[in-house]
């Protein structure tokens, strides 16, 4: 299965999840993500499918689609080495901005939110299918360019991330991904936590509990 297909079904359980009534029900409370409210987690979820239908429509309009073919396409753990969020306190300005954003989002309500994903999400089916996954896409927030399957494995992980932070915050199980979908997240994480602790470190974590460091985080 294709990148494509995976940020898909990613993507249609991250819907599913944002309609769920416990998501509804929590909406005001605090989530299990500092300083975030359930409802402004819910948007930084949806956020996420936003943002891959921002880049579509760019990549299907002929003049806007020249921006990205002008810049050459960083590879993703590059894109990861030079992010600005990476190791930013919880307190610092990018993560602030980016709970405020979230906050801002969630403002408009849970029945107004799941329906504007579900409203995207439903276009971006014919949307990617009109894309080539190796596609130069520029995104002017960081001022380079990625492919567009490298892109879109960056979403898949932020949906991966909190679709198991929403359902945790509301008492559901998280949902299962599918393997088109897990499986670039799980290489992702495996390479970004590698670079951060070394290679024996993440082989001890997986298969050596008596030798296992404490941390073995990718982010």
């Amino acid at each position: 299965m294709s990148v494509t297909e995976g940020y898909l079904g990613a993507a249609e359980r991250a819907v599913a999840l944002l309609e769920a009534p416990e998501v509804a029900a929590a909406w005001a409370r605090p989530s299990v993500l500092e300083g975030m409210t359930v409802g402004g987690l819910a948007a930084h979820l949806a956020y996420q499918i936003f943002d891959v239908g921002s880049v579509t429509q760019v990549l299907l309009d002929p003049e806007l689609r020249e921006s990205g073919l002008r810049e050459a396409p960083i590879t993703l753990l590059e894109h990861y080495a030079r992010a600005a969020w990476i190791d930013v306190p919880l307190d610092g300005e990018v993560n602030t901005g980016i709970r405020e954003r979230a906050e801002g989002l969630g403002a408009q309500g849970s029945v107004s939110l799941a329906e504007l994903a579900r409203t995207t999400f439903a276009a971006q089916r014919a949307e990617l299918a009109a894309c080539a996954g190796d596609e130069a896409v520029f995104l002017p927030r960081v001022g380079w360019s990625l492919r567009l399957d490298d892109y879109l494995v960056t979403r898949l992980l932020e949906l991966a991330v909190h679709l198991d932070d929403l359902a945790a915050s509301v008492g559901l199980a998280t949902p299962e991904l599918p393997d088109a979908a897990f499986d670039p997240v799980l290489t992702l994480l495996a390479r970004l936590a590698a670079r951060r602790h070394g290679q024996s470190a993440l082989l001890r974590a997986l298969a050596r509990a008596e030798r296992a460091p404490a941390a073995i985080n990718a982010i």
